[in-house]
């Protein structure tokens, strides 16, 4: 479920009359994605996606977000690019909701995740921690440490339907996590949410899979350069019955690493950090697990599978564990 808005037809001529796209050939929706309506528009110009934004994205915020693909981009990095209309706009609306249209990129993503794909995505993350140096505006992150006790507090009332003694044992995670969160380490703009269906790629037949592009920037915020590199870890690295893949982890870190070299501070802090970005995918899913209304159109993500990937985390005393 991702269409959240339906778009009438004379709606979307409308709108669209304010651009120079050429004729319109198809527009449907897209069903994947949780966050944002999304549809599929083709014109006689090409291909272009256009994105409603639900009431979870703050519009104030919007500018940012379409700001720092614009400079990702100018800095060749591949990312959807804001299309503007005639007066130079890009951010508008479109049947009550902020509204913008967005350039296509061409690959698909990987529904299973192979070794091969790993060490493209990592040096395609440092690739855009790279890029983003040069845009000055911040944006906090605003489900950072700071978000996640009074996360778990509002998950409180029903976390322990969902598994027994589940809020105990995060109370004792959270607890570690705060207290071991490390300071001083590299900033910079992350995109924070670069799961698979994030990055697209081509070659994924026989040859070697290429990242072609990375979308969904709706997350992106000013924080520490490694805990990108840990959500991917979390992301990428844990085989569908959730035993951590060594070898993944090694390919994606040491790509990563030879282009944006990783300090002796950020190896050390690593494990702490997935374990903070365990508990923040554990969090948000248990809220939304907790919160959801019975019958809502709305896949809920179970949060178990981030609990698993959580206890990983707090065994792993060093680099070593991830083959480092």
């Amino acid at each position: 479920m991702a269409v959240y808005t339906e778009v009438t037809d004379e709606a979307l001529r409308l709108f669209l009359a304010e651009y120079d796209l050429g004729e319109l050939l198809a527009f449907r929706g897209i069903a994947e994605g949780v966050e944002n309506s999304n549809f599929a528009l083709k014109t006689s110009n090409g291909d272009f996606i256009l994105t409603l934004y639900e009431k979870r994205v703050d519009p104030a915020e919007l500018p940012w977000f379409l700001g720092l693909m614009r400079h990702l981009g100018a800095q060749g990095l591949s990312c959807p690019l804001p299309v503007a209309g005639r007066d130079g706009v890009a951010l508008r609306e479109l049947a009550g909701r902020p509204a913008a249209i967005c350039t296509f990129l061409p690959g698909v993503w990987p529904r299973r995740v192979r070794q091969e794909h790993c060490a493209p995505l990592g040096a395609a993350l440092a690739t855009l921690h790279a890029a983003g140096e040069g845009f000055r505006a911040e944006r906090p992150n605003t489900l950072g440490p700071r978000a996640w006790t009074p996360l778990l507090e509002r998950c409180r009332g029903g976390g322990d339907a969902l598994q027994p003694g589940l809020i105990a044992e995060l109370d004792g995670h959270l607890s570690g996590i705060l207290r071991d969160w490390p300071c001083g380490l590299p900033r910079g703009h992350i995109h924070a949410d670069l799961f698979p269906d994030n990055v697209f790629f081509l070659g994924t037949g026989r040859g070697s899979p290429v990242v072609s592009g990375l979308i969904d920037f709706y997350f992106a915020c000013t924080d520490f350069l490694a805990y990108d590199l840990a959500i991917c870890l979390n992301a990428w690295c844990f085989e569908p019955d959730l035993a951590f893949n060594v070898t993944k982890a090694r390919a994606m870190i040491s790509a990563y690493n030879a282009l944006r070299p990783l300090t002796p501070e950020e190896l050390d802090a690593l494990p702490v950090l997935c374990r903070g970005s365990a508990i923040r995918f554990l969090l948000t899913r248990l809220y939304d697990w907790t919160h959801t209304p019975p019958g809502a159109l709305v896949t809920r993500k179970d949060p178990l599978e981030y609990l698993k990937r959580l206890r990983f985390h707090a065994q792993a005393r060093d680099v070593a564990a991830y083959g480092l």
